[in-house]
């Protein structure tokens, strides 16, 4: 049995969040319900919409948030369609939005979703089972080229051609079906560095989970989006779990916090673009030792905040 997921920066989210008494935070990403039960908890009168992607995820947290049904409202679907699951919900205005990126430990825990380089099962990956494409398809449908380019920009990964050319190999012998059958074909081309810890098979999954449910653009989407959703003063908070998520958050909240981009040489704007977000977070928010220590999955983790504003 999985076990179950360990929310990270608790009183971090807490407190950014900034809540009053009253109004509603979007969770766009529920997972287990953690964040959303440590809000409903730290709270009176918040409700929270908690909306995940994984349908074992939202009746993992319809239990475990059962005694605040009043208070919360689950919807299976994507948090990048934010403004038509709030229509949907009849919801208007949002006081608080708050995404955790990433995989959850269930999902990694449970071999049958195909996660994991640790734990044999079918090749899959996908967050949402309604999806037709795995991370099995993607090997088979994608060129050399492309499968190169998604496992060197999404992973990060310096032995990108070399980690092909031996899933190439490898499946002229056979479709690769298999998380393990995946991970030994890369023990086989690419060794563990002596400064990391990291498995070489690393890099490749996160890949290929990343591109199979196009996590990225979803992200980008989901911000976008919530900027017109949100009221005055309401925080965005995102937790994001490695540099190409970050990055993207880091670079919106930067270009929403510029009034007139018009160039400098312009002296009358003709953009028509207004600060839309107030940054809070500066600098990321990372764990303590502490709790890295307790909690291995947070060493990566990095909190930013952002603030509407409306000018």
């Amino acid at each position: 049995m999985s076990k179950q997921h360990e929310s990270v920066l608790e009183r971090e989210v807490i407190q950014s969040l900034n809540l009053g008494k009253e109004g509603l935070v979007v969770d766009g990403t529920l997972g287990d319900g953690g964040h959303a039960e440590l809000i409903l908890k730290n709270t009176i009168g918040v409700r929270v919409l908690g909306v995940d992607r994984d349908i074992k995820a939202i009746e993992r947290a319809e239990k475990r948030l059962a005694s605040f049904r009043d208070r919360i409202t689950l919807v299976h679907g994507n948090f990048s369609d934010i403004k038509a699951i709030l229509k949907e919900a009849n919801e208007v205005n949002v006081d608080g939005l708050f995404l955790d990126l990433g995989v959850s430990s269930p999902q990694l825990d449970s071999p049958e979703r195909g996660f994991s380089f640790m734990r044999n099962g079918p090749l899959d990956m996908r967050m949402d089972s309604s999806q037709k494409i795995t991370a099995a398809d993607l090997l088979i449908e994608l060129s050399d080229e492309k499968l190169v380019s998604v496992i060197k920009e999404y992973g990060e990964e310096r032995f990108s051609k070399r980690i092909v050319r031996a899933i190439r190999k490898e499946q002229r012998q056979g479709a690769i079906k298999t998380t393990l059958q995946l991970s030994n074909i890369i023990l086989k081309v690419v060794h563990a560095s002596k400064k990391t810890k990291i498995h070489p098979a690393t890099r490749t999954f996160q890949a290929l989970r990343i591109a199979v449910n196009d996590e990225l653009e979803h992200i980008k989407k989901t911000l976008k989006n919530s900027v017109d959703i949100l009221q005055e003063s309401a925080r965005i908070i995102v937790i994001s779990f490695h540099s190409l998520e970050d990055r993207i958050v880091k670079n919106f909240f930067k270009s929403e916090e510029k009034g007139c981009i018009c160039p400098p040489k312009i002296p009358i704007c003709s953009c028509g673009h207004k600060q839309r977000l107030k940054i809070v977070t500066r600098k990321p928010i990372t764990p303590s030792v502490e709790e890295m220590q307790n909690n291995s999955r947070a060493s990566s983790a990095k909190l930013r905040v952002a603030e509407r504003v409306y000018v």
